[in-house]
């Protein structure tokens, strides 16, 4: 079975596709002043500023002092859309925190900078079930496989809850869909539980997952909690077999829905 639970060593510095079809995936910290560039060959990508700022040159485009917030939990992000066959250069105009969100891309779409007023929040769930999504690409945005999510989870939360699934091609109510689950946590020494499994238990894995780790959702049913006292943010990628976000409620569970009634009020948790 594939490994679900992955380290930071594997995905820091180094493109990584975790013998996924679509979705690879990196993360990289640079020192004020530092150069990184790449090509993105047969990838379109998202780097998503995860703290600190940069500036970026790709394909006669320009963006300078991207970024604003110092960590995931100061404020909604700046991200960038590079498309496929297209060499970019980064610069740190700060110390800055990077994820690339690479899929694996046939059709090209200009590049493009997301700022966070282009950014949606979504207040989704309710009771301790209540979470903020942070829309970056959504479907309607014009790439070609690719999208991404951000995702908090106050402390003592679920989110990804009723447990739902993406892994059967039935449109409109499911499309078969990779999923990255990138964790970081407000404290250190915090943590997550994320629980993977399919109907037949053929996938049945509960996870302890630590600041700076990875998800891979291959297939199944996968709910997170929070743990009490530390809230969660997770950023998500997502790539398969249409541009939609759509999936199904694992049925001995979705009734908890029609008991939602008031949201959490300590969300938004970031503004």
């Amino acid at each position: 079975m594939m490994e679900l639970l992955i380290p930071p060593g594997r995905f820091e510095n180094r493109v990584e596709d975790f013998g996924y079809e679509h979705l690879r995936f990196q993360t990289r910290k640079m020192a004020a002043g530092e150069h990184y560039a790449e090509d993105t060959g047969g990838n379109e990508l998202a780097i998503v500023v995860l703290g600190g700022r940069c500036s970026v040159e790709c394909a006669h485009v320009a963006w300078r002092n991207v970024g604003g917030r110092a960590h995931v939990f100061d404020g909604k992000p700046f991200a960038m859309y590079v498309p496929i066959k297209t060499r970019f250069v980064i610069t740190a105009e700060t110390d800055c925190d990077l994820a690339f969100c690479y899929c694996v891309a046939t059709q090209s779409h200009p590049p493009r900078l997301i700022t966070p007023d282009e950014v949606e929040v979504e207040i989704r769930g309710g009771g301790n079930a209540t979470r903020q999504i942070n829309h970056i690409i959504k479907p309607e945005f014009p790439a070609d496989r690719i999208l991404v999510v951000e995702v908090y989870t106050p402390s003592g939360n679920w989110s990804s809850y009723p447990p739902h699934k993406h892994d059967v091609h039935n449109p409109p109510g499911e499309v078969d869909l990779e999923e990255i689950y990138y964790y970081r946590i407000d404290r250190p020494e915090g943590y997550a539980i994320q629980k993977i499994y399919t109907a037949d238990r053929r996938i049945d894995s509960t996870l302890s997952v630590r600041d700076g780790e990875l998800v891979l959702i291959p297939e199944g049913y996968h709910p997170v909690v929070a743990a009490h006292g530390y809230n969660v943010y997770y950023l998500n990628s997502l790539a398969g077999s249409a541009r939609s976000m759509a999936a199904s409620d694992d049925p001995d569970y979705a009734w908890v829905r029609g008991n939602w009634r008031d949201k959490d009020p300590r969300l938004p948790l970031v503004r």
